[in-house]
């Protein structure tokens, strides 16, 4: 670009920051009533037309800086809290991140009505040097809508994945004292220290003696799944809770007997009822000697 080109496109930036500014109010109402804020704030127009001027006041100060093309302008800081919570609503609605960006239009149609209502003519230059800046705002905005709405769907489905997690981990109380979690299908690192937070939490809510952990639904056992196991299981005797692992199958014995995995500090149990059984006879052992006034732990 030619020295009197940047010159030009440096001067027709800084207008079309006066612009916005000076149409804030205006810009602000017409966008309010655009599907991108209208859909999402619902309860009160007065809301959308408060998030619509963060959004004009940040559009402002990037064309001011005359950084019209950088999503990371520091103008856009102010203006991605609003564009999140429209993001992450668009998205609860099935919208896609670019259907989503593609709203962004209506913003530039409302803005350029305004920037010609202002200007002498179609032939006046300087008037087309500002609205080709302002063409290219909105496209650095539709960006910037598009990375936040992605960045929303990521934490959504961050979160959907935790949940999930702790929805297929649960911790069932089986007897007063004893508790179990029953494991079903791949255990991985994600999963496995879900296992031990709830397991562990479980533990002292429950005031637990015995932590049974079923791994009957487990497909394969690994040297990593084993570690995690005996991690587990250390941590559940650090809290108090003595803990058995049941649900070894001839097969995974096998595989940890080929691994040389040494389990040999693990208590194991052939089924769930075995550990059950095993866990009320302690428990009944220990009430016993409670009765005689002998501490059993």
């Amino acid at each position: 670009m030619r020295v009197s080109e940047q010159a030009a496109a440096e001067a027709a930036a800084r207008e079309l920051g006066a612009f916005l500014d000076r149409r804030r109010e205006q810009l602000a109402q017409r966008w309010a009533d655009t599907p991108l804020f209208r859909t999402v704030f619902t309860v009160s127009r007065d809301e959308a037309v408060e998030a619509c001027k963060t959004v004009v006041d940040a559009l402002s100060e990037v064309a001011s800086s005359g950084r019209l093309e950088d999503i990371a302008a520091p103008g856009f800081d102010a203006a991605r809290e609003q564009l999140g919570r429209m993001a992450a609503s668009r998205s609860r609605g099935g919208f896609t991140p670019a259907q989503i960006a593609d709203e962004a239009a209506g913003l530039r149609v409302a803005a350029v009505g305004l920037l010609r209502g202002e200007s002498s003519g179609p032939a006046d230059p300087e008037a087309q040097d500002v609205l080709l800046a302002l063409t290219v705002l909105m496209g650095t905005l539709r960006l910037v809508i598009m990375d936040t709405t992605v960045s929303a769907g990521e934490e959504v489905m961050a979160r959907q994945r935790q949940q999930l997690l702790e929805v297929a981990t649960p911790v069932i109380r089986l007897w007063d004292g004893i508790v179990a979690v029953p494991l079903i299908g791949t255990l991985d690192s994600a999963r496995s220290h879900v296992v031990m937070e709830s397991l562990l939490q479980a533990v002292v809510e429950e005031r637990a003696h015995h932590a049974i952990l079923d791994i009957t639904g487990v497909p394969t056992v690994d040297s990593l799944v084993a570690q995690h196991l005996m991690k587990t299981v250390a941590a559940a005797r650090l809290m108090g809770a003595e803990c058995i692992v049941s649900g070894i199958r001839p097969a995974i014995a096998q595989t940890i007997v080929h691994l040389g995995i040494d389990l040999g500090s693990v208590l194991t149990r052939n089924s769930l009822a075995d550990a059950l059984a095993y866990a009320l006879d302690r428990r009944g052992a220990q009430d016993t000697l409670r009765t005689a006034g002998v501490n059993p732990r």
